[in-house]
């Protein structure tokens, strides 16, 4: 199984209830699939940079979770023709930041740790 993140943005003028009944769908869909609902983050409502649907602000809501790519296909299908769901985007989560800090820019063979800049009371 695959860890990703899902950012729904759904419409500002959707009640509490039915923004819970999309969250709560995507996570049978997980869960019906084989996969894991790790967590979900509430961000709220928001203002967005530009018009979507002729709305100017948009609820956020995170959610965690891990699952195959097959179901991670289903729920995106789901989102697209639910009329709540302004935008949404699935992303692959990648460790938890404790990884080695590549270069940017570096090749691929050259890979090392960057060391931290150094602070003003070190030198």
């Amino acid at each position: 199984m695959t860890d990703y993140e899902i950012l729904l943005l759904l419409d500002p003028e959707l009640p509490e209830e039915r923004q819970g009944d999309v969250v709560t769908r995507a996570r049978e869909l997980v869960e019906n699939g084989g996969g894991a609902f790790d967590r979900h983050d509430a961000w709220g409502r928001r203002k967005l940079a530009y018009e979507i649907n002729r709305k100017g602000e948009g609820f956020y809501h995170l959610l965690h979770v891990s699952c195959e790519p097959a179901t991670l296909d289903e729920v995106s299908r789901v989102l697209k023709i639910d009329d709540g769901v302004l935008r949404h985007l699935a992303t692959r989560r990648i460790g938890t930041g404790t990884e080695l800090t590549v270069a940017v820019g570096a090749p691929a063979s050259d890979h090392a740790e960057v060391e931290p800049a150094s602070t003003p009371e070190e030198e």
